[in-house]
Parts: C-alpha cells; structure tokens; sequence
C-alpha cells in the first residue's frame, strides 16, 4: 500500500531522526538520493548541462548538494538563486568547491538581467531541478520565480521536483497559482498527500520515492491500494457457497426516461462477486432482456425479497418514494446519481446500517452548495466534508478516486482510471460493481475503493487508447479482477 502523511507528520519524524543523526547527514542522505535519480535521468552525466532553480531554506540546500555530486561526475551545473540571501550556505560552497557555477542574481544585475541570464541557462539545459520552494510553500509560486517555472516547462529540459513541485500545497493537493509542472518528482521518505490527489498530482510526473529513514506512525493522512491490497479484499466463493451465501444485491434504478442507467448498474452488480442481483424498478423488461439471469420484481424494494445490499439512484430521475424506501432498508446501501438529490440528509443520517455516496465533482459541489469549481480544486476538503454532513462514507468520483469515512482516518486514493471513463454511463457501472462488493461482505470503504480499483482498470483496459461504452467498461471488469487476482493465487 502507498502512504502519504502531512507536513506536520513528515516535519516531526524529519527532527526525531536528526536528533540520531550527526549534523547535516539527513540532508546528505537526500541529496544522494536525489543525485542518482537525476543521474538515472540524463543517462550519461559527464558533459550533460544542468540548471539549480534554488530558493531559501533546506529544500535549497538538498538540490545543491545534489548538483554538486553531479559536477563531481562532469555535468556542467549552474544555480539560479531566487534568494541569495537565504541560500543554504553549505550547499552553495558544496556546489562551487565541485565546480559548479551561479548564475547573476537579481540583487546584483537587477531583474531584467536576472531573468536573462536564467532563460539562457533553462533553455540549454538538459535537465532543471525544482529547487524553489519546500513542502510548506503556500499560494502558488512568487511573481520572480513565476516566470523560470514557466521557461523550464516550455524548454527542452527533464524538470525535477525536489520532494514536491514548487506552487502546490503539499496537505490539500490544492494549486493557488503558478506552479512548476516536473517530468518527474523526487521525494523523500513518504509521499505528500498533494503527490497523490488532483489537481497537484498532475504537476508531479512521475514521482519517486528516496527512503531516508524516517520512523512514521501507522496511520497515514492518506491511503492508494496497490494491486496486492485489492487481491487480499476480493470476494472469492467458498466449496459450501451458494448464490445466496455469496450475497445478494438490489438494484433500484432506471425510469422511463432512462431505462439504460437500470441496464448498465445491473450490468456492473453481476460482475461484483455477488451470488446474485434482484432488480426493482420500471426498466425490467430492458434488464431482463440484457441479462436474464436477473432477479426482476415490481413490488418495491421493500417487498423484493432479501438483499445484503441495495444500490440506488443512477436513472431515478424523481422517483424520490424509493430512494427514500430503500435508505429504510437495515443493510448497507449505496446511493448514486439522481439518489444523490433525492435523498434527505436527514435521513441518511439516522441510518444504522452503513451508507455510500458516490458523487462526482458537480454532484457533491450541489450538496454542499459551494461551485464544482471549488470542489475540483480542493477534493481533499470536499470529500472529508461531505462524508461528515451526511455520515456516510463518500466515494468522490474524478481523475483521482478518493474515499472517505464518517468518522476520518485515512482517505483512500485511487488513481488507476482514465479519461476515457468519461462517458456517459460509466458512473451506473461503478455503483452496481461496488454495491455488489457490498453486499458480498466488504465495508464501505473497502467496497468503494476495490470498485474504483477494479473500474478504473476496467476502462483502461476497455479503451486500450480508444474512446470506448460504459458496457465496454462492464465487459472488461472479468479481466480487471484476473489481473489482480493472480496474484494472490
């Protein structure tokens, strides 16, 4: 399982191991692992050109003692202070003892001659290092390290960020302003959370992790299931199971007007290790002709026969009566799509038995009355939010998944999805696959992080580079779940 934990976290961990550790060797520890990764990069080091983009403080100091290493090697490395004033000492006498130079700095030629003197040097670069700004950097980048941001993303450089790119919030994953945008990212000891939700994360590249020895607690800020975690959760049927051992899902879904949503979420609920799916709902006949081996009533969820879960919602249009008889229901329920605004928060809140949402950006910016805006640039806050609103778990649709408990603890990440799951239907597959994880047994954050694992891998697989339907999606989920599966067996 990937990790991330918060500056806070980090920083203390960061003192506790420096007080063990003679002085500056944490950052040396660092700055190796930073050296071999840029080193990796280019290939062939000696005679290579590389550009120190470098502010204040230790993050500063980490990318000189870096570029020093790599002018011991033959690179041709050149500093860009952003404050030489506050330029680790000791990194920057580092840097020139291996013959390393600097480049003019503001204070000296002004900020014309400053900023000339850096496009020169980024545009012949083979590689530029993000040594701007720290994890606890705030509000996007300063106005004079805006524009070398800028230049190193336009040139024909590798960019590196050391630990986090400079201008993203390293807690929130938010992006207040400029940022630079690295080719790859090198951090160190953990990830930050900002390197693992959207929209930072896509500033981050690719993201390497240096281990320097840092003691961490067991409970992280937050939490990606790898393919390991996701074999250890799914389902698999016992020698005595039957259909109804295995659990069985409700599927309230679809209206007149949307008879595919019912369709599509039953069509994710039979592939979700459930023994069986009981539909309710006026598009039976579109169901059963799709999918007869479906359990079709029209007598209401109340009176369909047992479940161990029901999803409800994708197509609802106004039929508030039944998802509000279904949140009645003592078993889990997931309530998706249209359930989302029909659903009394109220209600949801009495619930005793466990409750998931799954909105996307602008379903989850309405219940919380705030722009979708708002909700894409700070999902981390959203989630947390909406899940302790409503006391229920909430499974925050997006190019990073995330999921969050009630009660906090760790939110779950997944990033395992593609752009082409944007389309339309893709979301009802989600909520049967997931609800169906319910009713075989998982908890709701187990369930909702497996389903977005299993879906996102589904549509990677269903596109292959090409758009691609949501029951494209459905009819790869059975090759997602092998490719997990094999490992365990």
């Amino acid at each position: 399982m990937r990790t991330a934990y918060s500056v806070k976290t980090v920083r203390a961990a960061e003192r506790a191991l420096m007080a063990r550790l003679p002085e500056g060797a944490l950052m040396q520890r660092a700055a190796a692992g930073l050296a071999a990764a840029c080193a990796d990069l280019l290939g062939r080091v000696y005679g290579s050109r590389i550009v120190l983009l470098v502010g204040s403080g230790d993050n500063g100091g980490d990318t000189l003692y870096a570029g020093a290493r790599l002018a011991r090697r033959g690179a041709g490395v050149t500093a860009v202070l952003l404050a030489p004033e506050h330029t680790h000492p000791g990194g920057l006498a580092a840097l020139r003892r291996a013959g390393g130079t600097v480049a003019p700095s503001r204070q000296e030629d002004g900020i014309p001659a400053f900023l000339a003197a850096a496009e020169e040097r980024i545009r012949r670069a083979d590689l530029a290092v993000d040594g701007i700004v720290g994890i606890g950097g705030k509000g996007g980048l300063r106005p004079d390290a805006a524009p070398l941001a800028a230049l190193a993303g336009e040139s024909r450089a590798v960019v590196v960020a050391v630990d986090l790119p400079s201008g993203v919030e390293a807690d929130s994953g938010e992006v207040r302003g400029a940022a630079v945008r690295a080719d790859v990212t090198v951090t160190f000891g953990t990830h930050k959370p900002a390197l693992l939700v959207d929209p930072a994360r896509e500033y981050a590249g690719s993201v390497r992790l240096v281990e320097i020895g840092l003691d961490l607690p067991a409970e992280a800020e937050l939490e990606a299931l790898q393919h390991a975690d996701v074999a250890a959760l799914l389902p698999a049927p016992t020698a005595e199971s039957d259909k109804y051992r295995r659990g069985v899902v409700g599927v309230a879904a679809g209206s007149a007007r949307y008879p595919g949503a019912a369709v599509l979420a039953v069509s994710g609920a039979l592939r979700g290790g459930a023994g069986a799916v009981r539909y309710v709902g006026p598009a039976g006949q579109a169901v059963i002709a799709r999918y007869p081996e479906t359990l079709v009533s029209d007598r209401g969820p109340a009176k369909a026969g047992q479940v161990q879960a029901w999803v409800v919602g994708p197509g609802a249009g106004d039929d508030a009566a039944t998802v509000a008889e279904v949140l009645e229901a003592d078993v889990p329920v997931l309530v998706d799509a249209d359930g989302l605004r029909l659903a009394d928060r109220d209600a949801v809140r009495a619930r005793t038995a466990p409750t998931l949402m799954t909105p996307h950006a602008g379903e989850a910016a309405a219940l919380l009355g705030v722009a979708r805006e708002e909700v894409e640039g700070s999902r981390l806050a959203a989630v947390r939010e909406l899940a302790a609103r409503y006391g229920a778990t909430v499974l925050l649709k997006g190019s990073t998944t995330l999921v969050a408990d009630p009660e906090g603890g760790p939110v779950r990440v997944n990033a395992t999805g593609t752009p082409w799951l944007a389309t339309a239907g893709s979301g009802d597959v989600l909520s049967g696959l997931t609800g169906s994880l319910l009713a075989a047994g998982l908890s709701p954050r187990d369930a909702g992080s497996v389903g977005a694992y299993l879906h996102g891998l589904a549509g990677r697989y269903a596109a292959d580079g090409a758009p691609a339907g949501a029951h494209d999606v459905a009819d790869a989920i059975p090759e997602a779940w092998r490719d997990v599966r094999d490992l365990r067996d």
